[in-house]
């Protein structure tokens, strides 16, 4: 399909854009905020902030927020039209490039290989946060995680399955 000015463009059902949107909103706000804003026992900021410098805190704060709110802003830009192929070629990166992070960070300590010295940090972070999980491997990823990861594997399920991106 092209648009006015002859660019290819992908198409993305208007119910499927909602979807996509609704996930980024959920994600972007976990990302910008989470190390921040206390949320009961859904985050520890102060355990946090013992771990890392301001400065730290500050810069990963920027690398793990500002690459998906773009994503989200021109998301927004782009509802109800078709989304051109750069933006989709953006979404699947940045939300591929998250989800692998997710599985590094969080799942192959927990399912597949110890890693100690995560597991220690992880304890200090996270270690009076909820979570539902066994702890295993050292680490118990904690409910605020698991429901970004899972919004993130619904989010990518979301951009392959209506993005007829090339």
């Amino acid at each position: 399909m092209q648009n006015l000015a002859g660019a290819t463009v992908n198409s993305i059902g208007l119910k499927a854009q909602m979807v996509l949107i609704a996930l980024q909103v959920l994600q972007v706000a976990f990302l910008w905020f989470h190390d921040w804003i206390p949320l009961g026992r859904l985050n520890d900021v102060r355990a946090v902030r013992s771990q890392d410098t301001l400065q730290r805190l500050i810069l990963v704060t920027l690398i793990q927020s500002v690459p998906w709110t773009i994503g989200l802003v021109f998301s927004g830009l782009y509802f109800g039209q078709s989304y051109p192929d750069w933006l989709g070629s953006w979404l699947r990166g940045t939300y591929i490039a998250l989800f692998l992070g997710e599985l590094y960070a969080w799942w192959v300590p927990y399912l597949v290989r110890a890693d100690a010295k995560r597991a220690a940090r992880y304890q200090l972070m996270f270690g009076n946060t909820h979570s539902f999980l066994p702890l295993r491997n050292g680490i118990v990823p904690n409910t605020l995680h698991v429901v970004l990861h899972v919004s993130t594997a619904a989010t990518l399920v979301t951009l392959f399955a209506f993005f007829d991106g090339n």
